[in-house]
């Protein structure tokens, strides 16, 4: 990834393309910023399967993912389960919109894995944060979506 875009450009990608989805998919509405996880902070991860030799990780309050699955769900009551099955429903459609965004860009194509959904924060094993955007959304909750790539 290093030589087919430079970090900052893959952060404006990164940053749109998340900002852009997640107000589509979930009617949330995330700025740049500082902001602190909760306790109850969970991670969705998936990592590139094809293409570049990379990850992103979203690690987000729970109450903003709950709101999400509420909005995709159109329904107020919703289980852990729920919030599990569409956090990663969402994640698959912003890493597709990335991988196409990525094309647009590098004109190299790749494929993301399926994602999969931690309590907590998840760091993948023997790879290292390259950056971060750290978001809070229109509710103030917290998010932070890590780019990782491999530990040389």
């Amino acid at each position: 990834m290093d030589t087919a875009m430079s970090e900052e450009k893959l952060r404006d990608v990164f940053d749109q393309v998340t900002r852009e989805v997640t107000e589509k998919v979930g009617g949330i509405r995330l700025c740049v910023g500082e902001s602190s996880l909760d306790e109850d902070a969970c991670t969705v991860h998936a990592a590139f399967a094809r293409g570049f030799h990379s990850s992103l990780a979203l690690c987000a309050d729970m109450a903003m993912f709950t709101r999400l699955t509420q909005s995709m769900l159109q329904a107020e009551e919703v289980t852990p389960q729920d919030v599990e099955d569409f956090t990663k429903e969402y994640f698959n459609v912003l890493c597709g919109h990335i991988a196409s965004r990525l094309f647009q860009v590098t004109k190299v194509a790749s494929r993301f894995g399926i994602p999969e959904f931690y309590n907590g924060r998840y760091q993948p094993e023997n790879q290292r944060e390259q950056f971060a955007i750290c978001y809070s959304s229109d509710k103030n909750e917290g998010a932070r979506l890590s780019h990782f790539t491999p530990v040389k």
